[in-house]
């Protein structure tokens, strides 16, 4: 698979239809949510070029996808310019996910987030612009701060903190991605998209980085405690990734989507002390829960946020797409990849 860091796709014309193969440039196609949108589009008989540098994706997550003919990795960075100007001008449009993500990374180094999303961002947008080519931008809920009045729509008021809190740097840098889609979109006729994503979880997920859910479930597995910060009392909505690529896929799509933004989210509410109780119960643990004070776990002034709810009527009105899998799919997807890896992982040891 790196053996094709050279290669240069084939260009192919733009189809009229959508029963016409197209070819994609997915950056960050090897992370959690890559890896899932490119076992979908190539699933569907589409092209697939992955750019991705391995700092948060991992290599197994493509290993199967990357034995199709029609999908090819390259290990690359999207800062990287000329890699990124040669790759676009040989696909038919971008979906760009690579990005510095995990509230425990952009804590820990909020700097080096900042400025590689920024710099990213900037590259890979110019160069779909320039070449002409379709670009998906995915955004986040982070972009609306401490917003938590309820179901927020796209159009909801951000509330940032202070720039000098480290948590906002990334929600600062996919801001920055946004108003460059629109400028680029309203100045240049460029076609981009942006979806902002709330919360999705799922198989290939990590905890290491600040991910909830993996993290509970992998504590579980284990018989660890399931450390739960601040009261727990705060809450969020799930969405399996399976959803979310679904919906990123329609929006792609769709040519009425060009120049908007779009929520991707779960619509079902749940506290995070209740969703580590689902946790233990679903997978049969005996693990107790622990809380933690955010000071302790992220630093002094870390600010948490109370609620995180979406609307996603526009999304729904569009292509029609709503959930279909619930937060205990998710849970079951996720114990059973887990359990999976740790059986893998056992027969390397023995």
């Amino acid at each position: 698979m790196r053996g094709n860091r050279g290669a240069k796709p084939t260009r192919m014309a733009s189809p009229t239809q959508r029963n016409e193969a197209r070819h994609w440039l997915v950056t960050g196609g090897a992370g959690f949510i890559g890896s899932h949108l490119c076992d979908a589009l190539a699933a569907r008989g589409d092209a697939v070029t992955i750019l991705d540098n391995l700092s948060t994706g991992r290599i197994e997550n493509v290993a199967a996808v990357c034995e199709r003919e029609n999908v090819t990795f390259v290990e690359g960075s999207v800062t990287d310019a000329e890699t990124v100007d040669e790759l676009m001008a040989g696909v038919d449009g971008c979906l760009h996910l690579a990005s510095a993500v995990g509230v425990q990374l952009v804590v820990d180094n909020p700097l080096e987030s900042l400025l590689n999303n920024v710099r990213g961002t900037d590259v890979v947008m110019s160069a779909a612009a320039r070449h002409g080519r379709r670009l998906l931008f995915t955004s986040t809920s982070e972009v609306y701060g401490k917003n938590s009045m309820g179901a927020l729509e796209e159009s909801s008021d951000r509330i940032l903190g202070s720039p000098f809190k480290a948590r906002w740097a990334y929600a600062i840098a996919k801001s920055f991605g946004e108003s460059l889609a629109h400028s680029l979109h309203r100045e240049q006729g460029a076609s981009f998209v942006v979806v902002r994503l709330f919360n999705t979880v799922g198989p290939r997920q990590q905890g290491r980085y600040g991910m909830v859910l993996p993290r509970f479930v992998q504590q579980a597995l284990s018989g660890e405690e399931l450390t739960v910060y601040g009261s727990g009392r705060q809450s969020r909505c799930f969405a399996h990734v399976h959803d979310t690529v679904r919906a990123i896929v329609l929006l792609n799509d769709h040519p009425a989507s060009t120049g908007d933004v779009f929520n991707i989210g779960g619509t079902t509410e749940i506290s995070i002390v209740d969703l580590a109780r689902r946790v233990i119960a679903r997978t049969d643990s005996r693990s107790t829960i622990r809380f933690v004070p955010y000071d302790e776990a992220y630093g002094d002034g870390f600010e948490e946020l109370g609620r995180r709810q979406p609307d996603t009527g526009r999304t729904s009105s569009l292509v029609g797409w709503a959930p279909s899998r619930t937060v205990d799919d998710a849970i079951d997807d996720i114990a059973r990849h887990e359990r999976a890896r740790l059986l893998a992982d056992a027969s390397l040891a023995a």
